[in-house]
């Protein structure tokens, strides 16, 4: 098979520290480094990602002096300079967007797989082709929960997502958005999921070892809490079941502190000290899904829904809403509620709290479809959507 020469740009490992889409890529490029029909250059020089840090034979593929300017002690020093450049945002994006323009100049590429939606290289490809990853259509269907700048880059997906030659969306349910919200061609949007975020770490810790001692009894809530993800309604309709029993709690993996805001509302409800915040890695968070009495996503809307994967690979019980994407993800293995209505939520918690079988099935179910989910499978299902493209 003809060798396939891959640029990935600066953009979501310029912008994101940790997140779903930096990871995806990472994911991505760790496959592809075993197969010896793809040659891929990640157009980068400095970076403050996570998702890379943790995969140093990535740093290989970086087409600049590859930096991690944040002062991580380098696991690869004979790669990364030892001392830490003082980098605001703004110059970093312009000097990360310089070294992806570079590479695109010199058209020693055979396809571009841009990493977010800034459309500054549409005039830059000439003849070759990209493919363009849609994450989801939440900018479009939830406007009011993004600032200004935000809908600008939802303008920016859009002329992408029309301009395409090839678009991965992540779920049917984003390829159903995107055709609904976009003039996209259906024929060009292929659908391939993404694959377990445990998939490749080690065994989890004994329960000796555990870098979070575990509460009696708790609800596990994990990432960004704002809008659509729908804690505050989330919160007010679980208040009254906090209340009532001495032993439950929420935990709230990530997302940063709570806000003032955050903080009032839980005064004024009453669940104060029911309610608190963790910081996380990711030992800390699989032993939070582990130790749950159950993971809770009430999300009101989600491309994929990657915390459904990772409740399964940790043997935690989810409950979760029943929109967007996330029963076409998680099937059978999640007890749904609406997230709309507050006594829906009520009970589908009680239920699972309740009914230790019905729990323990719910484990049961989420290791079977977490079989369905392999990063090897997203490679390769990528992959032939390039090889269409290239040859």
């Amino acid at each position: 098979m003809k060798l396939m020469r891959i640029i990935y740009d600066h953009q979501i490992f310029t912008w994101q520290n940790y997140g779903g889409i930096s990871r995806y890529f990472c994911e991505l490029m760790d496959q592809f480094s075993a197969d010896p029909c793809i040659q891929y250059t990640l157009a980068l020089r400095y970076s403050n990602n996570e998702n890379l840090r943790q995969r140093s034979s990535l740093i290989s593929h970086w087409s600049g002096k590859s930096v991690f300017w944040s002062g991580w002690p380098s696991q690869v020093s004979h790669l990364i300079q030892n001392t830490t450049p003082h980098v605001d945002p703004l110059n970093l994006f312009r000097i990360n967007k310089f070294e992806s323009v570079r590479l695109l100049k010199k058209k020693e590429f055979d396809l571009f797989h841009p990493t977010y939606y800034d459309p500054y290289f549409l005039k830059r490809l000439g003849k070759k082709p990209f493919v363009l990853t849609v994450h989801d259509m939440i900018h479009e269907i939830y406007p009011t929960y993004f600032s200004r700048w935000d809908i600008l880059k939802k303008g920016w997906k859009k002329q992408l997502i029309e301009n395409a030659d090839a678009i991965i969306a992540i779920s049917k349910n984003t390829r159903e958005d995107i055709l609904r919200l976009t003039n996209a061609d259906p024929d060009r949007i292929s659908v391939i999921y993404h694959g377990n975020p445990f998939e490749s770490l080690k065994p989890l810790l004994s329960d000796k070892t555990d870098p979070v001692p575990p509460e009696k009894k708790y609800l596990l809530f994990v990432g960004n809490r704002a809008g659509y993800k729908n804690f505050v309604f989330f919160i007010r309709s679980v208040a009254g079941l906090l209340k009532n029993d001495a032993e439950l709690s929420v935990l709230c993996a990530g997302g940063g502190s709570f806000s003032q805001r955050e903080l009032c509302l839980l005064r004024d409800l009453g669940i104060l000290s029911k309610v608190h915040y963790v910081p996380i890695d990711e030992p800390t968070l699989r032993s939070l899904y582990r130790n749950a009495q159950a993971f809770v996503f009430p999300s009101l809307y989600e491309g994929f829904g990657f915390p459904l994967l990772e409740a399964f690979s940790c043997g935690c019980p989810v409950i979760a809403s029943r929109s967007s994407s996330l029963p076409e993800v998680a099937g059978e293995a999640v007890s749904y509620f609406d997230p709309e209505n507050a006594e829906s939520i009520m009970q589908g918690i009680e239920v699972v709290l309740s009914d230790s079988q019905y729990r323990d099935s719910l484990i049961r179910k989420g290791y079977d479809q977490l079989k369905l989910f392999s990063w090897k499978i997203t490679a390769h299902e990528t992959k032939r959507v390039y090889d269409t493209l290239i040859n």
